[in-house]
């Protein structure tokens, strides 16, 4: 058994003296350091949440106006297809009375035309007759 006599005492007074000379000059700043360390890991840890916050923001506010566009896009595809659907339709209609009017007209001319022929043919028959009919009596 350890019987304590004053070299006991001197030693354990030495070994305090140590733990704080130590406490002073090494423990103390190490735990500064650390505590240190950790506040600006905290303060970066913090910072890139932030920065990832505002990137999913962001990205949200970026995919919502993309949305948006694609549906204005779509809309505005859908009235102008509508609008040119309907200036076709117009176009195709009034080309069809321009059509139909121009067929009119035409054949109206050419049935002016024939009438004309026939009459000119009508004039000119008895009078090809007239001759066909000499002929074949030999007074010509």
């Amino acid at each position: 058994m350890v019987t304590p006599d004053k070299t006991f005492f001197i030693q354990l007074v030495n070994f305090i003296i140590t733990l704080l000379v130590l406490n002073l000059l090494l423990f103390r700043p190490i735990r500064e350091i650390i505590k240190k360390r950790a506040e600006i890991m905290n303060g970066r840890l913090d910072d890139i949440e932030r920065f990832n916050g505002d990137a999913k923001s962001k990205l949200a506010n970026y995919e919502k106006a993309l949305d948006e566009a694609r549906r204005s896009a779509n809309t505005l595809r859908a009235e102008k297809r509508a609008e040119g659907l309907a200036e076709e339709k117009d176009f195709l209609e009034v080309a069809g009375k321009e059509a139909a009017d121009s067929l009119k007209t035409a054949r109206g001319e050419i049935d002016a035309q024939m009438r004309k022929a026939k009459d000119a043919l009508a004039g000119e028959v008895k009078k090809f007759a007239q001759q066909a009919t000499d002929k074949i009596l030999g007074e010509a």
